[in-house]
Parts: C-alpha cells; structure tokens; sequence
C-alpha cells in the first residue's frame, strides 16, 4: 500500500475505548467512533449528554480519561490549520459595524494583535493570496453580495453563511461545527444543511456537526454518533436510529416514529437532569 492510499484509508477522526470525566463526573465513556475522511457524520443526542464534550475532545480542548483518539492521524491538538471549526451560535449586536468580509478574515489571521497596516496588504504578496482566498470562500458560501454589509445587519442565516466560510478559510481537511443550525428558522437549516454537504462532497472535507434535531441534514448524512447515558452507537443513521437501538443505548424503552411530512421523531430518550426542552424531542 503506498503511503497516500495508506492516508485515504486512515479515518480522519477515530475514539477508542475513550471516556472523559470533568469535575469528576464521567461524561461518557467506552465511545467508539470512526468518521471516515469526506464523510458528513452527525453527533446527536439530548441535551447534556456530551455532544459538545465529543467535538472539544477531537480539537484537544477536554482531554480523555481513558481510552484514545487520533485526528487526521494525530493526537488531537495537533491538527492546528487543518481543521476549521465552528463554535456554538454567537449572535452579533446589530450595532456592530465590522464587515462580513473582515469577520471572515479573521479566520485566516485571527490568531495575530491588531489590524494588518494598508501599506503592508497593498504591497504583500502574501496579503493578496490573503484576500483571494477569502473571497473564494466567500463565494464558495453564496455571501458575496452582502460580504461588504455590517456583520450586525444581516440575517441570521447570512451570520451563519459568514462563519462558515471563516471556518473555510484556511482550507481545512476536517470541518467541526457545533450547532450550526440552532436558532435558525425551517429555511435557512435547510439552505445551510444543504450548503454544508455541499461543501463536504464538492471539496472533499470531512464534516463532523452537532446537531440536536437530525431531520434538515438527515439527506445529507453519512453516518451518525448517537450519545446517551455516558455512551454513544455510531455507524450509518438507518442502523442507528432506530427504536431498537436507542432503546438498548439507553436502557429504556425508546420510539422512533415518522410525521406524515417525513420528519423522524425520537419519544422516550432521557433528558440529562433538569435540562427538559421540547425542542429536544427529535432525533
């Protein structure tokens, strides 16, 4: 096997055997999971399972208690450029005056103080690479007419677009994106899940989304991580979402049911103590 068919077979994210405990309580433990590289993978579950924890242990931010995991065959931590990642929804002050392009910028150079000096861009090569790619990820995204708006004054759909391509910028192999369509409406998940698996199959980056309703990118999906009383079952969603399956991951009698409108709903799963939502309730 050569060495580059070597690095297409390896998964780009892989958990064995990993737990992680925080404040010396156990989070989950025992999770096995495999995203294979371009893959369009879901992690899902109720609120306070540890959707969030699973993601922040792939970048290096919470560190396992047992068990190991490589990204992009390393440690994770060590991936630095080659991820793009996307935090929890931020909402902006409709008062903020810096630019959607800038915000994007920030994804390339975020990491240096201050603003780049305009003698040094106007006369830096690397500064105009800079600006090419940020507006090929801003096409890229469909944010090219309101690119140049105040990030405050767009949509929230439009926020979303925005930050994704922030995340893009740097060409990443893997794509991390905690909730991205939380606090949007109908549309605009559909438009962004569509955006996103478009993006993961026309530029081959591996996608790992939380999400806590399953049914705007259950089209798109290639597999799934389903996390529930301190584990999770992963592989493609038709074997995962299912009533017998949740079931025997929770340990409890679990429902999965189809709307007359195609929409899947889970009815049974646990909620985590005192964290009930209605909105909870689907897949």
């Amino acid at each position: 096997m050569t060495a580059t068919t070597a690095a297409a077979a390896e998964p780009a994210v892989a958990f064995e055997a990993a737990s992680v405990e925080l404040g010396g309580r156990r989070v989950w433990s025992e999770v096995d999971l495999e995203v294979a590289a371009g893959d369009f993978v879901a992690v899902l579950g109720p609120n306070g399972v540890g959707k969030s924890t699973l993601v922040r242990a792939a970048l290096g931010l919470v560190p396992l208690s047992a068990g190991r995991a490589t990204v992009l065959g390393r440690p994770p931590g060590h991936a630095g450029r080659q991820i793009g990642y996307l935090p929890q929804r931020r909402s902006f002050d409709p008062a903020l005056r810096v630019r959607g392009v800038d915000v994007v910028r920030l994804g390339s150079d975020g990491e240096r103080w201050g603003l780049p000096l305009p003698f040094r861009r106007r006369w830096s090569a690397a500064a105009r690479r800079q600006d090419e790619a940020v507006a090929e990820v801003i096409d890229l995204v469909g944010a090219t007419a309101y690119a140049g708006r105040p990030i405050g004054s767009v949509s929230g759909g439009e926020q979303q677009r925005l930050l994704i391509a922030q995340a893009l910028v740097r060409r990443p192999r893997l794509l991390i994106l905690d909730e991205p369509l939380d606090s949007l409406d109908l549309p605009n998940q559909a438009a962004v899940a569509g955006l996103i698996a478009d993006i993961s199959r026309r530029q081959g980056v591996t996608v790992m989304l939380v999400a806590h309703d399953v049914n705007p990118i259950l089209g798109y999906l290639d597999g799934v991580a389903y996390l529930g009383r301190g584990g999770a079952v992963a592989g493609p969603p038709e074997q995962v979402i299912n009533s017998a399956t949740l079931s025997a991951l929770y340990d409890a009698p679990v429902e999965v049911l189809r709307t007359s409108d195609g929409r899947m709903v889970v009815v049974g799963a646990p909620e985590a103590p005192a964290h009930h939502s209605d909105r909870h309730a689907h897949a």
